[in-house]
């Protein structure tokens, strides 16, 4: 088992940031964590990292107890924090070499700087440095010891795309290194994108959780069609399927669908009444952002009760 928590519990005064959290990871691969601001994702993380004591409830990560072996933990975990400061003096090369002292088994620096590709600013001052650039850095840091687990705390935030992109590349090369990252994130493409599972955390309690795919899937929702067709379009054998008509925009118009494939269906078989030919059809099916949203509700809402 790579961690696992039970009725985890995490109070501070009247607000409780975790109420009951349950999980267990046991492979390898990339897990995002979700919520809104005050849902609890960075208490969770730092439990699990050792930083913060549970109110109740058990916690096991790598088979350690992060409050009682603390130490011997950190010799196997990864961590990039929210913030991490750089002495801005030193090197790339330095400061990795710095962070390996801290380990009783550390990679070479140099090795350590080609996981995230920052083999061409080994020798540039810290502060030199972009943001993306700094922000790998702090990643490569995590890795110095080789760890099982890494807990990347919101990689990409305020990075620019192309940033963002290339920390993408990063976190998909320690999947292929048969690692597990555990990563929270404001981004909903990204960890669509990235993620082999996805935890929604909403008021400290974890109200989903599975693969993209499968959240999807099991969250049904509506499909959106545009149709342009070159001749008349009539909606009513759509309608019969389940399609609401939604209008027209532009040269296209647009239906609703609970079932998108009867939908499709339909237009085939109106189209073999050659009564129009179709010029162009779009669909888009429901997405993790669309769960996110059904989940979280509305922003004044999610943010409520002040957890972190």
């Amino acid at each position: 088992m790579i961690f696992e928590t039970r009725d985890l519990v995490k109070s501070y005064g009247a607000t409780r940031a975790l109420a009951g959290v349950n999980l267990a990871v046991a492979g390898s691969g990339v897990v995002g964590l979700l919520g809104p601001n005050g849902a609890g994702k960075t208490t969770l993380v730092e439990i699990l990292e050792g930083l913060r004591l549970p109110s109740s409830g058990q916690v096991s990560v790598l088979g350690f107890d992060p409050a009682r072996e603390a130490q011997a933990l950190r010799e196997r975990l990864g961590v990039q924090l929210q913030s991490t400061f750089l002495p801005p003096e030193l090197t790339p090369l330095e400061t990795a070499r710095l962070f390996g002292g801290f380990f009783r088994r550390a990679l070479p620096a140099r090795e350590v700087l080609a996981l995230v590709g920052l083999e061409a600013k080994a020798k540039s001052r810290n502060h030199t440095l972009s943001g993306g650039q700094q922000r790998r850095l702090a990643i490569a840091l995590a890795l110095v010891n080789d760890p099982e687990l890494v807990i990347l705390d919101e990689p990409t935030s305020g990075l620019d795309p192309l940033a963002r992109r290339e920390i993408h590349g990063d976190i998909a090369a320690l999947r292929e290194r048969g690692r597990t990252v555990l990563f929270t994130t404001h981004y909903i493409e990204e960890a669509e994108q990235l993620c082999d599972r996805v935890i929604f955390l909403v008021g400290g309690r974890v109200v989903a959780d599975g693969s993209p795919f499968e959240l999807v899937s099991r969250a049904g929702g509506t499909s959106r069609l545009w149709i342009a067709v070159e001749g008349e379009l009539d909606p009513a054998p759509l309608a019969a399927a389940g399609a609401q008509a939604e209008g027209r925009e532009g040269e296209y118009h647009r239906f609703a669908t609970q079932d998108p494939s009867a939908a499709l269906v339909a237009l085939a078989e109106l189209l073999q009444s050659r009564r129009a030919r179709l010029l162009d059809i779009r669909m888009k099916r429901p997405n993790l952002e669309s769960l996110y949203l059904e989940l979280v509700g509305a922003p004044d809402e999610a943010g409520q009760g002040g957890a972190r």
